[in-house]
This record gives structure tokens, C-alpha cells and sequence, in this order.
């Protein structure tokens, strides 16, 4: 008997669908959500401090989600999530929002297509930051960055002002990711699940392209096949999928983050 053979687009088509039936996911909400990608992120060694932020759209528009200002990322509950207006005044919730949540305003005013933004400072990022070299696609695991990584060369300051926010929102464009030289990442993207995910695997290409320069330079991937990994990595059930398998490994050992 001869093998089946069909071409590569179909298999992408049934894949699609069979992804639509099966990738079940739970009926977490926006402050739940947003309370684990901290965790995921403290867990995925993003942490430094009280630095980075992760917001959402409100329901309401002009109204946005964030962290009440003063916890870590590992201290994130879905009840320490604050909801505030587009001047950052709180209009749910107790606590202070973080200052430099302002830049992300812009983000949110320029780009109608943007529902979540997470920005941090891991390690790896940050070393490619301070040498001033953009990401480098090289790895089909890391291809969902493919033509969707802007770079920022120049640091314009904390940004807790409406001039940086104007810098950072014009350089990002429409793309879904940015490393900010100096500085670290920062993610622009459809739903929270999308934003922690390209979070995770952004500072992650960043290791494996610090890795390999200890062995000889870099081979990007052929633009081709890179084009057709990032839609595949990006497929929202995909997407979803991920965010909610690394959503269990926190859930099983940190169950107040739902409270």
C-alpha cells in the first residue's frame, strides 16, 4: 500500500481544525489571567523586583487592568488586580498602579488590536539590550518572532512620561514585540494568552542566541519557512493551549492565585 500524500496546506487546514476541537481551555478571567502570567513570568525568570509591568483592556473602553504597584510578580492574585481609567486613576480595587503603566496608553491608543502588553527585564533580553543586537530568528521555536520583533536603539528614559510612551508605541509599530535597547521587551498582542506566551519564548530565543555565540555565529532561518512557522506558532488554540498548560504547572502549587 502506497503512503498518503497531500499537499503541506492541507495538513495545515486539518491541523487547524482538529486544533479547534481538542484545545479545550478554562473559563479563567482577565484578573486571573493577568495573576498567572505573573506567576508564569516569575517562574520563567522574568522577575527583577517591582520592574515590568503587565496591563489589559478593560471591558469599558478607556479602562485598563494592571498589578496594584509594590508586589513582585510571584505575589500576584487575581484580587491585586487593578482596574483604572486612561489617566491612571483606580476605579476597582485598592492600591496604587505603577507609574510606568502610562507608556502603555500609547500602546493601547495607537494599536486597536492590542489587549494585552506585558513588559520586563529578564536576563537574557537585557544582554542583548546592552550590546545592542536585535533578536535573531534562528530556531523554529522561536520563528512566532519572524518579521514581529521591532528594536528600539536608543534608551529614551524611565518611562513613566507620555514622551516615552510616544517613542516606544512609534517603534513597536504594528508588530507584536519589541526589545528596548538598555532596557528589556516588551510584548503587544490579541489576549493575554498571546502575550505571555511570545513573553516566555521571546527571552528565551534571547538565551539560546546568547548560548550560540559561545559556539560560532548565527543562521537565520530562510524568510519562506520562517513566515510559515510564525502563523503555525501563532494559531490562537495553539496559543491558548500553551498559556494554559504553563497556567497548570502554577495552579497545582500556587492555587491562591485564582482567589
Amino acid at each position: 500500500m502506497s503512503a498518503i500524500t497531500r499537499p503541506k496546506q492541507e495538513y495545515h487546514e486539518i491541523t487547524t481544525r482538529n486544533m479547534e476541537r481538542h484545545l479545550a481551555t478554562p473559563e479563567w478571567n482577565i484578573r486571573q489571567k493577568l495573576a498567572l502570567a505573573c506567576r508564569i513570568l516569575a517562574a520563567e525568570g522574568h522577575e527583577s523586583a517591582l520592574a515590568g509591568q503587565l496591563t489589559a483592556r478593560g471591558e469599558k473602553p478607556g479602562t485598563f487592568h494592571m498589578l496594584r504597584f509594590g508586589l513582585g510578580f510571584d505575589e500576584a492574585t487575581a484580587s491585586s488586580i487593578l482596574l483604572v481609567d486612561d489617566d491612571l486613576n483606580v476605579l476597582e480595587g485598592e492600591g496604587m498602579p505603577n507609574p510606568s503603566n502610562r507608556f502603555h496608553l500609547w500602546i493601547y491608543r495607537t494599536r486597536p488590536d492590542v489587549n494585552c502588553v506585558i513588559h520586563t527585564h529578564p536576563p537574557y533580553v537585557s544582554a542583548l539590550s546592552v550590546v545592542g543586537e536585535p533578536l535573531a530568528v534562528a530556531h523554529m521555536d522561536h520563528t512566532m518572532f519572524h518579521d514581529d520583533c521591532a528594536y528600539l536603539a536608543e534608551w529614551p528614559g524611565v518611562p513613566i512620561g507620555d514622551e516615552e510612551g510616544e517613542i516606544i508605541s512609534k517603534a513597536i509599530g504594528k508588530k507584536r514585540s519589541i526589545l528596548l535597547a538598555h532596557h528589556g521587551q516588551l510584548v503587544a498582542c490579541s489576549s493575554a494568552e498571546e502575550a505571555t506566551t511570545m513573553a516566555i519564548f521571546i527571552e528565551r530565543a534571547a538565551k539560546l542566541q546568547v548560548m550560540a555565540r559561545a559556539i560560532g555565529p548565527i543562521r537565520q532561518v530562510r524568510p519562506e519557512l520562517a513566515k510559515e512557522a510564525h502563523d503555525y506558532r501563532l494559531k490562537p488554540k495553539a496559543v491558548g493551549a500553551t498559556f494554559h498548560y504553563f497556567a497548570r504547572r502554577i495552579v497545582r502549587t500556587q492555587p491562591e492565585v485564582l482567589e
